[in-house]
C-alpha cells in the first residue's frame, strides 16, 4: 500500500470518526469514512518531520563540535537572516522564526512530491490559499503593533487627504491582489510540477523521468524562497515608518 493511503487509512482508523464530528458541529459534512483526506495527512507528516528536526537539533547542539542537523539548521537560519536584513532594516531578528517556518514548511511540504504516488500537499490550492492568508494576518498585525491602528491605516489612505477616497480601494484591492498572487503562485507551479512528472512517469517509466524528479525538486525550493520572499517584503513594508521611504 502506498505511503499516503496508508497513513490516511491510519487516521481515519484512529480519529475518522472524532474529525468527523467535530466538523459537523462547526456546519461541515465530511465523508463519513474518510474525513481526512491524503492533502491533511501529509501536511501532518511535514509538521512531524520539522518537530522530529527541531528536537534533534535541541538534543545535539554543540558549540565546539556542531552535528550534521545543527550545521543545517543554522544554515536555514542564515539563509532567512541574509534576505530578511537588507529587506526589513532594524529589528529583523523577530520575524526570523516566522519567515524560517514558513520557508522550512514549505518547502516540506513540495518535497513530499517526490515519494512514490503521493501528491504535493501545494498541489491543493487550499494549502497555499490558507499560508497566504497566515501571511497575509501576520503582516497586517506586525504592521499595527509596530506603528499603532491610526498611522497604520494612513498607509492604505495615500499622502494626501484629497485623494484618500481613491486611494483606500486601489490599497484594499493591491493587498488582497497579494493573497492571490501567494496561492495561485505556489498552486499553480506545484501542480504543473506534479502533473508533469505523473505523465512522464507513465509514458517513460525508467530513466527520462529522473529528469523531471529532479526538476520538481528545484520548482520545490524555488517556489519555498519566493514565498518566503514576498513574506519578507510584506513585512518590511508593513512596518515601514513614513521617514523610511
Amino acid at each position: 500500500m502506498p505511503l499516503q493511503n496508508f497513513l490516511v487509512h491510519l487516521l481515519n482508523r484512529f480519529f475518522g470518526t472524532a474529525v468527523a464530528h467535530l466538523l459537523t458541529l462547526i456546519g461541515l459534512h465530511p465523508d463519513p469514512v474518510a474525513p481526512i483526506n491524503g492533502t491533511f495527512t501529509m501536511e501532518l507528516l511535514a509538521v512531524l518531520i520539522l518537530v522530529s528536526f527541531f528536537i534533534a537539533v535541541r538534543l545535539s547542539l554543540d558549540v565546539e563540535r556542531p552535528g550534521a542537523t545543527q550545521q543545517l539548521a543554522e544554515m536555514a537560519q542564515e539563509f532567512v537572516t541574509g534576505q530578511a536584513e537588507p529587506i526589513i532594516g532594524h529589528g529583523y531578528e523577530k520575524f526570523i522564526p516566522y519567515l524560517t517556518a514558513i520557508l522550512l514548511f514549505i518547502g516540506v511540504n513540495n518535497l513530499l512530491g517526490l515519494l512514490p504516488d503521493v501528491d504535493t500537499p501545494t498541489s491543493n490550492p487550499a494549502v497555499p490559499l490558507g499560508l497566504a492568508l497566515l501571511t497575509f494576518a501576520y503582516y497586517h498585525w506586525q504592521g499595527i503593533k509596530a506603528q499603532g491602528p491610526v498611522h497604520y491605516a494612513k498607509h492604505f489612505l495615500g499622502p494626501l487627504w484629497w485623494i484618500a477616497p481613491l486611494m483606500l480601494p486601489i490599497e484594499i484591492i493591491s493587498h488582497i491582489a497579494r493573497v492571490l498572487s501567494l496561492t495561485i503562485r505556489l498552486y499553480a507551479n506545484m501542480f504543473a510540477s506534479d502533473l508533469l512528472t505523473l505523465i512522464f512517469f507513465s509514458l517513460f517509466p525508467f530513466a527520462l523521468p529522473v529528469v523531471f524528479l529532479g526538476l520538481h525538486l528545484g520548482v520545490s525550493l524555488i517556489q519555498a524562497y519566493v514565498f518566503m520572499l514576498l513574506a519578507t517584503i510584506y513585512i518590511g513594508q508593513a512596518i515601514a515608518h513614513e521617514e523610511d521611504f
